[in-house]
């Protein structure tokens, strides 16, 4: 296996990326968690561009990383000006990094209308700064920026710019495919023309997303012979993104045979997107590869009752290998071995109530031609199996509820001090509830009113967070009078699920869902 290095960039180019900023708090723990994950270089940022990056760089200094090496991002120095005067090369020294990555131009067309200088300029400024830095005693990743579109509008001086560096010592010259507009076919034959010209320079490939081939394009450059992969975590970056350096790592390891983080440590591919994604304030899509929700997630009843018996027919790799999951979704197209593996999923062994499972089917069909959706709504899935093959007795039951929207003052359109208050009427066992409460909104009112009636006898919701509400028009034909979904999102300490309610009515739509969720989080908890 040949030993691939792996360079993250994602708290710099990823943060490039629209919405998303990070905190310097944000920021070093992220670099935790990639070093224990087995990153090879996290490239921190500009080390004096700005008052976070300057005390980012003090404090990662003082943390006790295992493996990995922070690196800082400049570029090479200015023109007209000698790298030993330049104040960015000085920054990049002073920072204490001991890996240290600079930017040139390798596109003649960028030297002469970006940089507005020569190209033997240019070359100087590489050579000299690549040496300066070496001459300090700190390891060089030169980036050769626009390298693929240089290449192509002139191989000879593309090459020049990639001499330059090299015989000034960088370690590794990384082949920057800036546009993400080249294929894989040409990064591969780029990159193996010009790992022939320099068998004995080390070189890297940083790929951009924008033709959807940033994945294929760095695979295709490890093929050729690049030993150091550049990418963001979840692929974040700049207009539609840099190269996602979790599905290059997988498909390095369990695809191409090469090592990056090692099996073990590949175990933790799917949590390292998960906690990223947390910390951007982003939701993880489901459909990612390897570390997605639904990235081995079966609906077709076919495809689950091939699943049971022979994995590999519709999974291309084991889900465990990547910390990842199979699920099994549960709709109207699916089949009995989808509903007996859901089931089993949650907690329920429909094989011993093998004269349910039609029943169960049907009822499934029957709600979801009305508009319920199970897919990701496992909480209310396992309330309804519950009812079927398990004596259960709700928690508490209602005997009413009515919700109040007081808009106090007219100040038009864009008016925000609407508040809602909601009263509850419920029994546990033999006691009456009456409580009210407040919330900016109809929903949040009336979770606040059911969990005060019910904390009493159930203090366990307090460890239960509603965390997403999502509602859908089914049949926006009929106007006021449609029928609308309502998906909830709790978490607790086991994780996140979904319950999900339907009705004419927003409110008795929401309420439903509401309800689901409290039973189904007590019942995870024991109750």
């Amino acid at each position: 296996m040949t030993r691939i290095y792996t360079y993250d960039s994602t708290l710099r180019d990823g943060e490039q990326c629209e919405g998303i900023t990070f905190s310097l708090e944000d920021k070093l723990r992220i670099v935790e968690r990639l070093d224990e994950f087995g990153v090879d270089y996290i490239e921190g940022g500009f080390p004096a561009s700005n008052p976070k990056d300057i005390e980012f760089f003090r404090r990662v200094r003082e943390m006790p990383l295992k493996h990995a090496q922070v690196t800082a991002f400049g570029s090479t120095c200015k023109k007209g000006v000698a790298a030993a005067d330049d104040r960015g090369l000085k920054d990049l020294l002073e920072s204490g990094a001991k890996t240290v990555t600079i930017v040139g131009k390798t596109w003649d067309a960028q030297v002469e209308r970006a940089l507005l200088t020569t190209l033997e300029e240019n070359l100087r400024m590489i050579s000299d700064s690549v040496a300066y830095l070496k001459e300090h005693g700190v390891r060089v990743v030169f980036d050769a920026e626009h390298y693929f579109d240089g290449y192509k509008a002139n191989h000879a001086y593309a090459l020049a710019c990639v001499e330059a560096a090299s015989l000034a010592g960088a370690d590794s010259i990384d082949l920057c495919e800036t546009n993400g507009g080249a294929l894989p076919f040409e990064v591969e034959e780029i990159v193996a023309a010009t790992c022939r010209q320099f068998p004995d320079q080390a070189f890297g490939i940083h790929c951009h997303n924008d033709s959807g081939c940033a994945v294929a394009n760095t695979l295709a450059a490890a093929r050729a012979g690049c030993t150091q992969v550049q990418g963001t975590v979840n692929g974040y970056g700049e207009r539609v993104g840099n190269v996602d350096l979790l599905t290059v790592i997988a498909d390095l390891e369990i695809k191409m045979g090469h090592e990056t983080v090692g099996p073990e440590n590949l175990k933790q591919l799917t949590s390292v997107a998960q906690y990223v994604a947390e910390t951007c304030n982003l939701a993880l899509p489901a459909h990612h590869p390897y570390t997605g929700a639904s990235a081995f997630a079966h609906k077709g009843g076919l495809h689950a009752s091939a699943i049971a018996r022979f994995p590999e027919a519709y999974e291309h790799a084991r889900p465990s290998l990547v910390g990842n999951d199979t699920r099994m979704l549960v709709s109207e197209l699916a089949g009995k071995a989808s509903l007996i593996a859901k089931a089993r999923n949650l907690g329920f062994d429909l094989n011993e109530h093998p004269e349910l499972v039609q029943t169960i089917l049907d009822d499934i069909k029957e709600r979801e031609a009305v508009g319920f959706s199970y897919e990701t709504a496992d909480g209310s899935l396992a309330m309804l199996l519950c009812s079927y093959v398990r004596p259960f007795k709700p928690h508490f039951t209602l005997e009413s509820f009515r919700v109040i929207v007081d808009d106090k003052e007219d100040v038009g359109a864009r008016a925000k001090d609407a508040a809602s208050e909601a009263t509850v009427k419920i029994h546990v066992g033999d006691r009456r509830f009456v409580t009210t409460g407040e919330g900016s909104g109809p929903v949040g009112a009336l979770d606040t009113a059911l969990r005060m009636a019910i904390t009493e006898s159930y203090p366990e919701v307090s460890g239960m967070e509603l965390v997403d509400y999502k509602v859908r028009i089914l049949d926006t034909n009929v106007g006021t009078g449609a029928t609308t979904r309502v998906m909830i999102t709790t978490r607790d300490r086991f994780g996140t699920f979904g319950t999900i309610g339907v009705s004419e009515n927003i409110i008795e739509a929401s309420w439903n869902a509401l309800v689901d969720s409290i039973e189904y989080g007590l019942m995870r908890m024991g109750k």
